[in-house]
Parts: structure tokens; sequence; C-alpha cells
């Protein structure tokens, strides 16, 4: 435990602030509607259920929080190692091999045609996006 005299501790505070005020923060925030709808595709997200031409779907704990993810922000590319920070919340430097799989088993229950994909789009080299045109 460090103890800190009133001076140290202002000293410490001022270190702290002017750090906080270096690190950028992107302002992405997550949507405020109940559900996610795009064609072919609605995800509830107060319910946490996802429906596929109205019938639901039974996803993973990992699989939806991918979905929901990429669903959030349709149209932006986001990386393997953005995707695996925020849906498995924790940081790492060999997030490929459990990003790919999960898009694969995700794929197969939401998409049409799995090998075909309309909603999850691979961007070579980068990532992958969630295509808001989709048509299911």
């Amino acid at each position: 435990m460090l103890v800190f005299n009133d001076t140290e501790e202002k000293a410490v505070e001022k270190a702290i602030t002017a750090l906080a005020d270096m690190i950028p923060l992107e302002a992405i925030q997550p949507p405020q509607s109940p559900a996610l709808v795009f064609p072919g595709l609605e995800i509830r997200l107060h319910q946490r259920r996802v429906l596929r031409d109205g019938t639901d779907i039974y996803l993973t704990r990992l699989e939806y929080g991918m979905l929901v993810y990429l669903a959030s922000y349709p149209g932006m590319v986001l990386s393997q190692e953005q995707i695996f920070e925020a849906v498995w919340s924790i940081d790492s430097d060999s997030c490929q091999s459990s990003v790919v799989n999960v898009i694969y088993n995700l794929r197969k229950k939401i998409e049409p045609d799995s090998k075909n994909p309309t909603y999850i789009k691979t961007v070579i080299g980068v990532g992958y996006k969630f295509d808001m045109q989709s048509s299911g």
C-alpha cells in the first residue's frame, strides 16, 4: 500500500490527469435501440434473440457477442484484434484462429449460403464488416 502526503497526492493526481488527456479514445457508442434490423435478420438486444426470416436462431455467447458487435457498426471494417478484444474482453496477440472459427460458425447459422456470405463480409488482409445492404 502506498501512502502519500497531501503534496505527493496532488502531484500523482496531476500526473494521472495529464496522462489521461494524452490517451486517445475512440468515440464509438453502442446502439441505443432495442433491436438491430436488417433485411432477413433481426437482433433483439433486450431479449438476446436473433431471428433469421422470423425464425429463432440459437447462438453461443461468443457468436451472439460477435454478431451484435459487427452489426452495431454496419459498413465499418473491424480488424480481428478489435473484434477479439470487444467480444472476448481481453487483449491477445494470437486471436486470429478464435475469431475465424466463431465467424465460420456464425455464418453457418445466419447466412442463407455460408460459403457466399451476405451479412458478414471478409475484407482481405484487414478483418470483417457487417453488410447492411444484405438481402436474405
